[in-house]
């Protein structure tokens, strides 16, 4: 709905910011025979009829500078790597300077360089005025918003992250699947491990191992 793609079910959306959208695979786009450079002119379209100015051209190369990729632009896009392909997209959308942001777990499977490279911008983008939006699995990442939304079918909190990313909300939330945090992967354990103790939810910490038949349950 933010997006502009569907209608609400009930309610109003109103306002027409325009809009930037950064989707979570660029897979897809990868044997378009397009160069960087023509990739990043995109952010800047505005019709058939619309010729780049030179406040275009300022914005993409800001764009490509802040993204370190401008080293990239006369390479074909399909020829980059993930998180070069990432921030490729992620210059694209910056570069049209849009009100609202909308990225759709914009870090997962990349490289430590281009998730830093990407959530600085972030920040910038935030800080500039924009309205970002972005989804995650990631608690690190979470940990960088304003604003926290957890959601699990429906919204189970909303608030700042240290309201929200709280181990009884986020054992709610995943149940006894996994979640990445920045410095280890959390195990839901809905298990109480003492007989004695009537049944708890707890998060512990476990790191993750290969072979899921035992754990440390050390807390």
């Amino acid at each position: 709905m933010l997006a502009g793609i569907l209608e609400p079910t009930d309610g109003n959306v109103s306002g027409a910011p325009q809009v930037a959208f950064v989707a979570q695979d660029q897979t897809h786009h990868a044997w378009m025979p397009m160069s960087v450079d023509e990739v990043l002119r995109m952010g800047r379209y505005r019709g058939l009829l619309h010729r780049l100015r030179s406040e275009d051209r300022r914005a993409i190369d800001t764009a490509a500078e802040r993204l370190d990729i401008s080293h990239l632009r006369s390479r074909r896009f399909g020829e980059l790597s993930g998180g070069e392909r990432q921030r490729v997209i992620v210059a694209r959308a910056i570069a049209s300077s849009a009100d609202l942001v909308l990225l759709d777990e914009p870090i997962t499977g990349l490289d430590l360089p281009s998730q830093e490279i990407i959530l600085h911008v972030i920040a910038d983008e935030a800080a500039r005025g924009a309205a970002v939006v972005f989804s995650t699995h990631h608690l690190g990442e979470a940990r960088c918003a304003d604003r926290v939304v957890l959601l699990a079918g429906c919204v189970l909190a909303d608030g700042t992250p240290e309201e929200v990313l709280t181990p009884a909300l986020l054992a709610e939330a995943f149940g006894g699947r996994m979640v990445s945090d920045q410095t280890a992967t959390l195990v839901v354990d809905e298990h109480h491990h003492d007989s004695d103790h009537h049944p708890t939810t707890e998060l512990s910490g476990h790191l993750d191992h290969h072979d899921h038949s035992h754990h440390d349950h050390s807390h």
